[in-house]
């Protein structure tokens, strides 16, 4: 049976600045790491302050290389049509040398569609750009010639191309990642389709498994990695009174992007963003009854959208680790 990996993910938005968010941050992957987590992850969002607090996640990834030893050091995701493909190479492999091996590469298409077009394109083209800097990307970290005959990537970095992650909504999407061999990653929660407001997000992500799975060439083991909201509190009454603010917050976004976001109890957004909150039993037996946990090879926590205060943070990521980890570990993967 397959371990089962724990892991941490911050899109770095404590209410404060910038500076102090990286700060932030960088104790609370500090913390994740002595608390016994495997990995931790960070989102790369351009412009939106109040949507991510980091457009450079290398940058910060290699800040935070410096201050930890073991856990391993992900992004959840580099939108890859907004940057060029070969620096994004090179910097990886810097920061994979670094880091003594440490880094996983999450990537994905974006993203807010506004974000776009300062880097002169519309988010409609983002599929077919994705797909062109994905192969360039790869072609240098396999050390292909690039362009001439004498220009290959260094420092050579022979391995990240093994270590890439592609984020998607989609089966569509879970059968490339499965078929390029990469590993799958299935958001935190996602707008339900039109229509069927009531589907719950394993519904909508077990098919995305079975698709990537039936993809997998032969003798390919499968990298499955499921975000999911977790804030874990002393009692449940705290949980809910520091998570309602936030989980207000994120239905009125839905809401003002489209999506049939209804009621407007705690228990009506919790369910259908997808949050698990409360006292560690509590978060344990609603994370145990998601069944795309149990295929899973990696899942990792994230307070967004409840964005508690750094101390409450760094007390869930207690908690996971010592109440609610160990059960999901026992369920071994995929």
């Amino acid at each position: 049976m397959t371990r089962k990996r724990i892991g941490f993910f911050t899109r770095l938005l404590d209410d404060t600045t910038a500076q102090q968010r990286y700060r932030l941050a960088t104790e609370q992957i500090q913390h994740a790491e002595r608390c016994g987590f495997d990995s931790a992850w960070i989102a790369q969002h351009h412009f939106h302050e109040k949507e991510g607090g980091l457009p450079s996640p290398l940058v910060f990834l290699a800040h935070v290389a410096a201050h930890t030893r073991h856990i391993r050091l992900g992004t959840g995701i580099i939108t890859l049509p907004l940057e060029n493909a070969l620096r994004v190479a090179e910097d990886a492999a810097v920061l994979d040398l670094l880091s003594d091996g440490r880094l996983e590469i999450g990537l994905g298409s974006g993203g807010t569609p506004t974000s776009f077009l300062p880097f002169g394109l519309t988010s409609e083209q983002r599929a077919g750009v994705f797909a062109d800097q994905l192969h360039t990307l790869l072609s240098a970290w396999r050390g292909d010639t690039l362009a001439h005959p004498d220009n290959h990537l260094y420092p050579p970095a022979p391995t990240l191309a093994q270590r890439v992650w592609i984020a998607t909504f989609s089966v569509a999407g879970a059968t490339r990642a499965g078929q390029a061999g990469h590993g799958l990653m299935l958001s935190r929660t996602q707008p339900r389709p039109v229509g069927q407001p009531d589907l719950s997000l394993q519904q909508l992500q077990n098919p995305m498994i079975d698709a990537y799975l039936a993809a997998l060439p032969s003798g390919v083991a499968p990298r499955i990695l499921a975000s999911r909201t977790a804030f874990v509190a002393d009692s449940n009454d705290y949980a809910r009174r520091l998570a309602a603010p936030g989980l207000q917050r994120q239905a009125e976004q839905f809401r003002k992007a489209g999506h049939d976001i209804t009621g407007s109890t705690l228990e009506s957004h919790a369910r259908q963003l997808d949050a698990h909150i409360g006292d560690a039993d509590a978060v344990l037996a609603s994370l145990l009854a998601d069944s795309t946990l149990t295929r899973a090879t990696d899942i990792t926590f994230q307070v967004h959208s409840i964005d508690p205060p750094h101390a409450d943070t760094l007390r869930s990521v207690a908690l996971i680790a010592e109440h609610i980890a160990p059960s999901l570990r026992a369920l071994g993967a995929a």
